[in-house]
């Protein structure tokens, strides 16, 4: 149980450590006021893709 433990605290670690800058560069890059304007794109992307699809 203990070995089990010291893997879920390794991975837990080493994911923090490789996906921690990059979280933080989002964070800067994508501040809470872009979001509307990102979602918008996102969502006009999304319902575009399904047109392309069925046509």
């Amino acid at each position: 149980m203990f070995l089990l433990l010291f893997f879920v605290l390794l991975i837990q670690f080493l994911s923090y450590w490789i996906l921690e800058p990059l979280a933080s560069f989002l964070e800067y890059v994508l501040e809470i006021k872009s979001f509307p304007i990102i979602a918008l794109i996102g969502l006009i992307f999304l319902f575009s893709a399904k047109n392309i699809e069925q046509n």
